[in-house]
């Protein structure tokens, strides 16, 4: 008798799914969910926490996205190589929630901040209607590179500081943190109705820094702040001004270990996306 054994087949980190919209709510004047889902959501696996993905949008002049051939690879890169005036429009965003539903289907939420002069992916979550389609490149795998949000085993307490972009990520971090684990939080919102009931089995200690209310940023609370003691783990996101102004404050003033520091830049003030990724890239070499 021979045996044999079966090779699992390899599976790429990310890929190309075509969404469709289910439904919309807005949370508060500044953010809209849409939840997304369809049979082209089979597969979606995203790891929870900061999970983020890229939604193609249509570029100027034409009424859809074009994808990248193949469905998969490097997650802009693909996308590049395609002619600029075919070049979808790209913006990446956190994924609030994955649901696996009674019937077998998924659904994904994705919160939308809100602006008068808002950019593409702003317009296009406000015109969203249910049964329009959405392509994102996202999670094939839950242990992929794009969450970021990872506490080292021997931390004693968290520190989580996010303005509203970053809102969906901090969340679902709290959502994920393990019963009893001490946590600082700051989030920074543009009004009053737009802060959410959160749902977190952490020891959260959660401050609402509300703009119209005259809060001061977070930068300066944190600062103002006495900490618990203990090994730390800090994630910060948001504006890539104040973020590193927070994280120069955390390693340079409080002695923070920066390996246990973990900053994105969600978006930078006055730069579209493709400009501001082109900055960081410049600031990074």
């Amino acid at each position: 008798m021979t045996s044999t054994t079966a090779t699992a087949r390899e599976v790429a980190p990310f890929r190309l799914f075509g969404l469709i919209v289910l439904r919309t709510r807005r949370l508060g004047p500044s953010i809209l969910r849409v939840t997304l889902g369809g049979p082209g959501a089979e597969g979606f696996s995203g790891g929870g926490r900061d999970q983020s993905l890229s939604i193609l949008l249509p570029g100027p002049g034409t009424s859809e996205a074009v994808a990248p051939a193949g469905g998969s690879g490097a997650r802009h890169g693909e996308g590049r190589a395609l002619p600029e005036d075919e070049r979808a429009v790209t913006r990446s965003y956190a994924v609030r929630a994955q649901r696996l539903r009674a019937d077998g289907s998924t659904e994904v939420d994705l919160d939308f901040v809100l602006h008068d002069t808002g950019g593409p992916g702003c317009r296009w979550a406000m015109a969203a209607t249910p049964g329009d389609r959405l392509t994102v490149l996202g999670p094939a795998a839950a242990d992929n590179a794009a969450v970021r949000f990872r506490p080292p085993a021997d931390t004693d307490w968290v520190l989580i500081r996010a303005d509203e972009t970053a809102l969906p990520a901090a969340a679902a971090a709290l959502e994920w943190l393990p019963a009893g684990m001490p946590a600082r939080v700051w989030l920074e919102v543009p009004r009053t109705e737009d802060r959410q009931a959160l749902n977190t089995a952490a020891k959260a200690r959660i401050s609402w820094l509300v703009r119209n209310e005259g809060a001061a940023c977070g930068v300066e609370t944190v600062r103002a702040a006495e900490l618990p003691e203990g090994t730390p783990y800090v994630w910060i996101a948001g504006e890539a001004s104040g973020v590193r102004a927070l994280r120069h404050h955390l390693v340079q003033e409080r002695g923070f270990d920066r390996e246990r520091v973990t900053s994105t830049a969600y978006w930078r003030r006055g730069l579209p996306e493709e400009q501001a990724r082109e900055a960081e890239a410049e600031a990074g070499a």
